[in-house]
């Protein structure tokens, strides 16, 4: 059995199934707080020695620790650093993060938490440090304490070209990274098996996969969020890439076996571009027919990955959702690959479609 989205790993699934007998690829609900609570990852963090941002914790309550008080915080963290990072605490479909360049748009940002815009997750509110540097993903395999990683990765976070615009859950990614050296991917992979380590010594059990979205500073990487799942859209560049049998490391880990699995990826440049409706990440409609998937899928080391769609009987494909489709594109240089894709994109077509178009150019600088 394999857990996929955050919520139902939350919510302790993969709990009730284990203890039916039945081998579980996913983590326990103990485990699954480090992407359910911003808050339990930043002090299990601290508490382990993991390297991140200094941080703030506050209520949507009133009085010592509440809103007046995180306020209060914001002015005094922009008059020494000149932005900061919000999150609600909970879970809020990679849209309760804000990084705030003036006062007033992370006071705004404060206020959409804590007037209900996340449900309970912004009922906590935790205030960062802002990092500088470049970002890159680290998904690993976890059967416990030993870890097996995967290929960096990159992900775009932000809605607009030159990332600008509010964040998204994700609007494409590539990989490798070129700007990855060997160095520091080791860094990056020796802080998932601290992390790995730490929930063993504290008693939790982790089973699934870890993601460590990272960020590359002066003082070498420091983690911004782990994910307990499949982060998308990286997934959808880096499972076409691998040569090893999924389901040998999905049972492997689901069963206390990762020490007899190497990973093994193609040589291959990979770039994903996400398709989304107009709107996103705000309010979207929805029910828009799309064409041109299979003609897109026609072009040479093209896939198209599904994510907020939906079938008719008669089989026509709508819109269900902000991000609609994952376009990824193989190729055995980067060039190549960010062609294949936007080529595949214009074939495809609903109305109010759109995507970012510098995805992977990052990688063609390095």
């Amino acid at each position: 059995m394999v857990i996929g989205p955050e919520a139902p790993a939350v919510a302790g699934v993969a709990d009730a199934i284990r203890d039916a007998g039945i081998a579980v690829f996913g983590p326990g609900a103990s485990a699954a707080r480090l992407e359910g609570s911003k808050r339990f990852a930043k002090d299990f963090m601290v508490r382990n020695d993991i390297p991140t941002s200094d941080y703030y914790v506050f209520d949507a309550g009133e009085g010592e620790g509440g809103q007046d008080a995180a306020f209060a915080q914001l002015e005094q963290m922009f008059s020494a650093d000149g932005a900061v990072v919000i999150k609600a605490d909970g879970l809020a479909a990679g849209k309760g993060v804000t990084v705030a360049t003036t006062l007033d748009e992370a006071r705004a940002a404060l206020v959409e938490c804590f007037d209900g815009r996340f449900g309970e997750a912004g009922d906590t509110v935790v205030l960062e440090e802002c990092l500088v540097g470049p970002e890159c993903s680290v998904l690993c395999f976890v059967d416990g304490e030993t870890v097996v990683p995967m290929a960096p990765s990159q992900d775009h976070k932000r809605v607009g070209e030159g990332d600008t615009g509010p964040n998204t859950g994700g609007m494409g990614v590539y990989s490798p990274v070129p700007m990855v050296d060997d160095a520091t991917y080791a860094t990056m992979v020796d802080i998932m098996r601290d992390v790995a380590r730490a929930l063993a010594a504290e008693d939790i059990e982790f089973r699934g996969i870890l993601y460590g979205g990272f960020m590359l500073t002066e003082k070498g990487p420091q983690v911004l969020e782990f994910n307990v799942r499949f982060g998308d859209p990286e997934t959808q560049v880096l499972l076409p890439r691998l040569r090893t049998d999924l389901f040998d490391a999905l049972y492997a880990t689901a069963t206390g076996g990762l020490d007899d699995i190497e990973l093994e990826f193609d040589d291959l440049d990979g770039v994903s571009v996400v398709m989304a409706s107009a709107g996103y990440p705000g309010s979207c409609e929805t029910g828009l027919e799309i064409t041109g998937i299979d003609d897109a899928e026609t072009i040479e080391g093209v896939q198209v990955f599904h994510a907020g769609t939906v079938r008719d009987a008669d089989g026509t494909v709508r819109t269900s959702g902000g991000r609609v489709l994952n376009v990824t594109a193989l190729a055995p240089d980067f060039t190549t690959a960010i062609e294949r894709a936007y080529e595949a994109v214009d074939r495809i077509n609903f109305e109010g479609a759109f995507t970012r178009r510098d995805i992977g150019q990052k990688a063609l600088t390095w």
